[in-house]
């Protein structure tokens, strides 16, 4: 039988993939059988998880660029796709956080948030979706979190900024989907990442997550990979619009 999670000769670009989720998500796809954009605004950065990534027998291939340039952003995407001669599956990932009260977040952070995980997404989803849609097939994904469903105090723009992605994953799926283009995204919970180091090594906040999950543990950056690939590949055909939460179910516990 053909293996629907199989991306061989397809083309992926995942941005902010140099590190953390996005490499995971980088790793899973290029191990499925499809090349690879490598995305990081540090040109040094992108070509390091290259060489790392090769290490593990994946075709990747660097693309240094700031998510939320305007510009340079969806030249990136159009540059990539021709020099492969295809995209067919794009993975908006790159993005930050930063936990300050909301009395008292500036708001050229509140506007720097909202370009690199939204605006941008708008962005570069548009330019990638455009020759999905005259090739009739395509596979978008973006990075959410749990942030968008739950109440969590000192992320306000984080949280407003996933929240609009969710939306605009519905407003694109039944936009994009007669063109066979799937439009989906994934919202994590709490995965131990060098970015998330800080969270993971406190003593206080490792406990709550312990508590708040169910399954008892952070999860792992293969996991959110490993949920990127199903939605990326032709296993998740018939799924469009969805967010897919992977928390250990932290989500329907605080909400329970």
């Amino acid at each position: 039988m053909r293996d629907p999670f199989s991306l061989e000769g397809r083309a992926a670009l995942v941005t902010g993939s140099s590190r953390g989720l996005g490499y995971a998500i980088a790793r899973a796809l290029g191990g499925a059988g499809a090349t690879v954009a490598v995305n990081s605004r540090d040109p040094g950065r992108a070509g390091a998880a290259c060489a790392s990534l090769a290490r593990d027998g994946v075709d990747a291939h660097p693309l240094p660029f700031d998510v939320a340039d305007g510009e340079a952003g969806p030249k990136a995407v159009d540059a990539f796709r021709r020099d492969r001669g295809r995209l067919d599956i794009f993975v908006h990932n790159a993005g930050h956080g930063m936990r300050v009260p909301f009395l008292d977040h500036g708001f050229e952070d509140w506007r720097r948030t909202l370009d690199v995980h939204l605006s941008a997404g708008f962005r570069l989803a548009q330019a990638a979706a455009r020759p999905m849609v005259r090739t009739g097939k395509g596979r978008i994904v973006f990075t959410s979190s749990i942030m968008a469903s739950v109440g969590r105090a000192t992320v306000p723009a984080y949280a407003a900024a996933k929240g609009g992605m969710n939306a605009l994953v519905r407003s694109m799926a039944t936009e994009l989907g007669p063109s066979g283009v799937t439009v989906n995204a994934i919202a994590p919970g709490y995965i131990a990442t060098e970015l998330t180091r800080g969270l993971h090594e406190n003593d206080d906040f490792n406990a709550f997550v312990r508590r708040q999950t169910p399954v008892g543990r952070w999860g792992g950056a293969d996991e959110i990979g490993w949920a990127a690939l199903y939605l990326a590949s032709d296993a998740a055909a018939y799924v469009n619009g969805h967010v897919l939460t992977v928390d250990g179910g932290m989500t329907v516990s605080l909400n329970g």
